[in-house]
């Protein structure tokens, strides 16, 4: 029999026993998510947080989100979902108790979206005082257009040289031009790929397909001069590809096949173990293309314009605890162009490697280093072509190889809650060389050999500061670039140098200082201006001082001695957000002025080949407007549009003997109207429907305006559904009235060449998403 002692250590014993069952009663948290209207939302992020306790999951084709075994009492749910405001909601409980949420979304304004390219640290669209398209991923995949500068084609202003595209265009045709400031070869704007340069050091045109779709997570087009931060190339703006980073284990893959026998493949997965994250990319495309000269003037010499790419991307990043990361890429593209007749071709191989640090001091504190090096080598054949387009002869074997380093480094410190300061420096040299063998009726006369190296170092700083309702950015930057051991050698083979043998270019160089003030108020809930005031500038690139070209009937000399082009330009704008923030409005009034542009000027309109050469014109000017709209028709419908008017003109030239005058005449490859418009209806479970049009005013393609390509106006269209939550089937058409719109005009002994645009393309194809993102 047991003492009462016994028993009081056996009661005790029992009740300390069930302590531990107490504690460990689980916690129920589950809940649905509704928009305004009352409709769940699917595949909505949720985050529950409970002290260090954190665990993640999407809702269902319901809206519900359930979390069975919550070790804790109380927390807080956050709760994102593109399309809409992102919701911070608390929970408590008893133990062992189920706690069931309602929660409510409500649409998310565009402007709350954050974007990185206007102030090279994250400022929302709200506050960002200059003009600034953020595509998100669910915009780039609504897109019907397969290739990635297509999509940007529904940005006004945004144009590639001669209304060319990456899918059968010269790479040389690709540099691309943002409000106005004409096309030549090289950009006048900077592309970043995670702030690492795409614009091709040595040439200044961009290899768009570089950048493999599926790896999207958002694009940023920030219009207007940016060299305050980014030095040259930012003559125009910024285009900026933003990666995704992988959370979990993720794969994405989209495939299509085409009419003019066009498959194409890109996928991206990624994944994270420990401290350690893994992520590949690649796209692969090719296409049987088509004749790019119009029935009428065809020869026999006259075949498709074709491509054909591959590119693949790997990164690995490492954690440095918990507010640092370091990571290395590595990088190599392929691309192989045949360009309208047998003998025109042009191919392209590069690696790239790349390092990156991210790492935070404090809560105050940031700092950024990247690294990177890459090898190129470009190949091109050119011919000239008989007058009936019967027969070619070849005319020039040109190999360009390239080597470029570079690294910039930025220093990020929040004063307070409301001043930002960064301070940077960024350095790229380039070497690069153009070597030819050139012919003359099919014998090989002489070899002609010319380059030279180029460095632009950079210091830049900018005090961003936000209080009461206002939004000022304060920022400069001091660019010092030199090109050396630049030459020209030319060595007879069986004829003799048309100039002197051999040319040893002087050093030069030059320094530029690139302000910038901006300035946002917000007057009130819905109603914001803006305005800005700059200078910008552009290094010439060693392809516009060493290389000549030829297109056509036309060729284009290199100039040794052009300068650096100067940009001055004046912003204002207004931001409107109505309608219950279902409407979003913004217009830009915009004034530049570029003082020394390269433009490819006409010496010789009656020789055969027609003879033009780079050369600095005095001034041009480029005024107009921008106008962008979208409009949340609800959770599933979106309509948005924009039009840019732009004119653009030579307001000072001095004529050169025996030229003809350029004065008043229009910019090259300027259209002055470009309106473009797209109506969605996106819901995977249901349907996804997306339908855009663009019309592109007349546009001259020479300096003298001699040659007009007319205007036109294309419609695309996208149609497709989930078959499960992760499997998505598709049909995609573009240019669906068949518009054989043209995209060069260029002067023949007899008159003029045209080339036209693509017919019809349409596409059927697959997406695989596992988990699946959110749309």
């Amino acid at each position: 029999m047991l003492n009462r002692k016994t028993i009081r250590l056996l009661a005790l014993f029992l009740w300390a026993a069930g302590l531990p069952c107490v504690c460990a009663q689980a916690t129920r948290v589950e809940g649905t998510i509704r928009d305004a209207t009352g409709a769940v939302i699917a595949a909505a992020s949720v985050v529950l947080n409970s002290g260090s306790y954190h665990v993640a999951a999407t809702t269902d084709a319901a809206g519900h989100f359930l979390f069975p075994g919550v070790p804790s009492t109380s927390g807080t749910l956050e709760i994102r979902r593109e399309g809409f405001s992102p919701v911070r909601q608390s929970w408590n409980a008893g133990p062992g108790a189920i706690v069931s949420l309602e929660i409510v979304m409500q649409p998310a304004l565009a402007s709350e979206e954050v974007t990185v390219s206007a102030a090279r640290t994250e400022v929302r669209l709200s506050e960002t005082p200059g003009s600034t398209i953020l595509l998100t991923s669910t915009d780039v995949t609504a897109t019907p257009a397969l290739r990635v500068d297509d999509v940007l084609r529904q940005v006004p202003g945004f144009s590639l040289f001669r209304r060319s595209d990456s899918r059968t265009a010269n790479a040389s045709n690709q540099g691309v031009s943002l409000r106005g400031l004409g096309g030549t070869a090289a950009s006048r704007a900077l592309v970043l790929e995670d702030g690492l340069p795409l614009v091709d050091a040595f040439g200044g045109w961009v290899y768009w397909d570089r950048v493999p779709r599926a790896s999207l997570a958002n694009v940023e087009v920030f219009r207007g001069g940016a060299s305050n931060l980014y030095g040259s190339d930012a003559l125009g703006g910024v285009v900026q590809f933003m990666t995704r980073q992988p959370e979990r284990p993720a794969f994405t893959l989209e495939t299509s096949y085409g009419n003019e026998r066009t498959p194409d493949l890109s996928f991206w997965t990624g994944m994270r173990i420990g401290p350690w994250d893994l992520s590949l990319a690649s796209e692969m495309f090719r296409t049987d293309g088509y004749v790019i000269v119009p029935t009428w003037q065809r020869g026999k010499v006259d075949t498709p314009a074709n491509s054909e790419d591959a590119t693949v991307d790997f990164t690995i990043g490492h954690q440095l605890g918990e507010k640092g990361r370091i990571f290395g890429r590595g990088s190599f593209y392929t691309e192989f162009r045949n360009n309208g007749t047998p003998i025109q071709t042009n191919e392209t191989r590069m690696g790239e490697g790349a390092i990156g640090l991210d790492q935070q001091f404090g809560s105050s504190d940031s700092l950024t280093f990247r690294a990177y090096g890459q090898v190129q080598g470009y190949d091109q054949r050119f011919s000239s072509i008989a007058a009936n387009r019967n027969s070619e002869s070849l005319t020039d074997l040109q190999h360009v190889p390239e080597q470029v380093v570079g690294g910039a480094g930025q220093w990020t410190h929040f004063l307070g809650k409301h001043q930002t300061l960064i301070a940077g420096m960024d350095v790229m040299e380039v070497i690069g060389a153009s070597d030819e063998q050139l012919f003359t009726v099919g014998t090989h006369t002489r070899n002609n050999a010319s380059g030279g190296r180029q460095r632009i170092l950079g210091w830049f700083g900018e005090d961003l500061v936000r209080f009461n309702n206002w939004t000022i950015i304060l920022a400069g930057r001091f660019d010092d670039w030199n090109n050396f051991n630049a030459s020209s050698i030319c060595t007879p083979v069986s004829g003799t140098c048309t100039a002197s043998p051999s040319a040893l270019y002087p050093s030069r160089s030059d320094f530029a200082f690139s302000p910038r003030l901006s300035v946002l108020r917000t007057l009130s809930r819905n109603i914001s201006v803006t305005g800005s005031m700059y200078r910008a500038f552009r290094a010439p690139t060693l392809n516009e001082l060493y290389r000549s070209f030829r297109v056509a009937n036309v060729l284009t000399l290199n100039n040794p001695f052009l300068n650096a082009e100067r940009l001055t330009g004046a912003e204002a704008g207004v931001n409107l957000t109505t309608l219950e923030r279902k409407l979003d409005v913004r217009g830009t009034f915009f004034w530049s002025d570029i003082v020394d542009p390269v433009q490819n000027v006409t010496i010789n309109p009656t020789s055969s080949p027609v003879l033009r050469q780079k050369e600095n014109l005095g001034r041009i000017r480029s005024r107009g407007v921008e106008l962008d709209g979208v409009v949340h028709v609800s959770r599933d419908i979106q309509l948005s549009a924009g039009y840019e008017f732009t004119a653009a003109d030579v307001v000072n030239y001095t004529v050169p003997p025996g030229e003809v005058s350029l004065l008043g005449k229009n910019v090259a490859e300027v259209p002055r109207n470009v309106f473009t418009w797209e109506a969605r209806y996106w819901n995977p479970s249901r349907i996804m429907l997306s339908v855009q049009g663009r019309f592109v005013g007349n546009q001259f393609d020479d300096d003298q305006n001699l040659y007009p390509l007319g205007r036109f106006y294309t419609m695309d269209l996208q149609i497709g559904r989930n078959l499960t939550r992760n499997v998505e089937v598709f049909a995609a058409a573009e240019n669906i009235t068949d518009e054989r719109y043209n995209v060069a005009n260029t002067p023949t002994a007899t008159g003029s060449l045209f080339n036209v645009g693509p017919p019809l393309l349409y596409r059927v194809g697959l997406r695989l998403n596992f988990p699946r993102e959110k749309q």
